[in-house]
């Protein structure tokens, strides 16, 4: 395997990326800050929920990956040749040691400890000896694998109320949003009786379909419109937007004293959810990491 290494402007970054992949055969092209770890490094991304600050990279360095030298440089001179590549700059032009990337990968990530009994395990990995309860899910995977703040809170909600003794919630429970399925399967682990998880991609659905019956618990995944009725548990991990146009449809899934638990919500956009949801519940801050804040009421009795 081959690399082309290639310096852009911003201007070029996408139409050469686009050229590389749909017409030069490229296998994969990544794109970093030229300017990377110097004094010229700029921040791309902004907050969850807001739009970039800036489009791209003053300066741009592509990885492109090819099967041989021979395409690579094909590549290249191709590239180099067309008027409208000008500002274009072969960087690098060298082999790319194989490499067992599954292996690699799996070294990355550990088992996660939601509380000391319950635990996010990785199929690669054994259990904890200290594990009574445990959710095989593999980072990667999945949309929502337990290793970002707002699904590590909405678990830890879910556990301690279990081992609270706080039975009645878990009747019937809605994860709205599901994803990857892993709220609506830590909530059929702690003895919920009836689960519906929802979501608007398909692709999430068959992913907690896949997940629930790898971890051997029974759940209903579906499109939205499956989610009927009162439940006695409303769990929605999603972003503050969503959750604020959501607020009457999920309020009108809460049966009498039932609670809603809300992720996805940074810790300067609690009031204004707060506000959203004003009519129906209080909501009130009920765990926070990392910026993040879980947020929880309840509809009166």
């Amino acid at each position: 395997m081959f690399e082309l290494v290639l310096r852009a402007p911003q201007s070029l970054v996408e139409p050469v990326s686009d050229a590389l992949g749909d017409e030069l055969d490229a296998l994969s092209v990544s794109v970093e800050d030229a300017d990377a770890d110097t004094d010229a490094e700029q921040a791309l991304f902004g907050e969850p929920g807001l739009p970039a600050p800036r489009p791209g990279w003053q300066r741009s360095t592509l990885r492109a990956l090819f099967e041989s030298a021979e395409q690579a440089e094909a590549a290249a001179t191709l590239l180099l040749a067309q008027e409208w590549t000008e500002g274009l700059h072969v960087q690098a032009l060298q082999p790319v040691a194989e490499q067992d990337w599954v292996r690699l990968t799996q070294s990355q990530f550990d088992p996660i400890a939601v509380t000391p009994r319950f635990w996010i395990v990785p199929s690669w990995h054994q259990p904890p000896a200290e594990a009574e309860r445990m959710i095989r899910l593999d980072p990667g995977l999945a949309f929502g694998t337990g290793t970002h703040p707002t699904t590590r809170m909405c678990l830890r909600w879910i556990a301690r109320r279990h081992e609270a003794g706080e039975r009645a919630a878990f009747e019937r429970v809605l994860d709205y949003g599901c994803g990857s399925g892993i709220l609506a399967i830590a909530a059929a682990l702690h003895g919920a009786h009836e689960v519906d998880a929802v979501d608007i991609d398909p692709a999430a659905v068959s992913a907690t379909a896949a997940n629930a019956q790898a971890n051997q618990v029974r759940l209903n995944p579906g499109l939205p419109d499956r989610a009927l009725g009162a439940y006695s548990l409303v769990l929605a991990n999603i972003l503050a937007t969503p959750l604020k146009l959501l607020a009457p449809l999920l309020c009108s899934h809460l049966a009498a004293g039932a609670p809603l638990v809300l992720a996805g919500v940074l810790t300067r956009q609690t009031a204004e959810l707060q506000q959203a949801y004003a009519s129906w519940l209080a909501l009130e801050v009920a765990d926070e990491e990392d910026g993040w804040v879980l947020l929880t009421g309840r509809r009166p009795a």
